[in-house]
C-alpha cells in the first residue's frame, strides 16, 4: 500500500481488526519512510456497479459519495457515525445482490429514503429535498404534511 503522505510504496500493517459490523477489515498502517500512520479499510465487493444517471450517463458506483450524502442529511442530528456506516453497508450489499451490474439513481435514492425514513425524520426530509428536487417552500410543506399524516396513521 502506497503512503498517502510521501508516496513510499512499502508501508507496514501494525494492526488489523474487523469493523463493528464485521463488514470490513480495518488496518492501521505505518510508513517507515516518513513515519506517518494511516488507516485503510478492506471490504468485500461482489460486483462492479455502474450507476445510470437520469441523463443516461453511466458512472462507476462510488460508495464514499453515498456515505457523504447520508452524512450530510444527518449532519447535526444525534446519529452515530457507526449507524450511518451500517446503513451504507446495507445499501451497498442490497445493490450488489440485486444481480444487476447497472443500478439507477432512482434505485439508490429509494434505498436511502427507506433507510432514513426509519432512522430520523429530519434527515429524511433533508435528503428528500435534494433527491426529489424541491424548488419551493410548498414542496416542503406538502412533503412534511404527508409525512405527518403517515405518522398519525401508525
Amino acid at each position: 500500500m502506497r503512503c498517502p503522505f510521501c508516496g513510499h510504496e512499502d508501508t507496514q500493517v501494525k494492526d488489523s481488526r474487523p469493523t463493528d459490523d464485521n463488514a470490513a477489515i480495518r488496518r492501521r498502517r505505518f510508513c517507515p519512510n516518513c513515519g506517518s500512520r494511516f488507516t485503510t479499510f478492506e471490504r468485500v465487493q461482489l460486483r462492479e456497479l455502474t450507476v445510470v444517471k437520469k441523463t443516461g450517463r453511466r458512472v462507476p458506483f462510488d460508495r464514499d459519495k453515498l456515505a457523504r450524502s447520508i452524512q450530510i442529511a444527518c449532519r447535526k442530528r444525534p446519529i452515530e457515525i457507526e449507524r450511518i456506516e451500517r446503513i451504507v453497508n446495507g445499501i451497498v450489499r442490497r445493490l450488489e445482490s440485486m444481480g444487476e451490474a447497472e443500478v439507477s439513481t432512482d434505485q439508490i435514492g429509494a434505498q436511502v429514503m427507506d433507510a432514513l425514513h426509519s432512522l430520523d425524520p429530519i434527515a429524511y426530509v433533508r435528503f428528500a429535498s435534494v433527491y426529489r428536487n424541491f424548488r419551493e417552500v410548498k414542496d416542503f410543506e406538502d412533503f412534511v404534511g404527508k409525512l405527518a399524516h403517515d405518522r398519525d396513521d401508525d
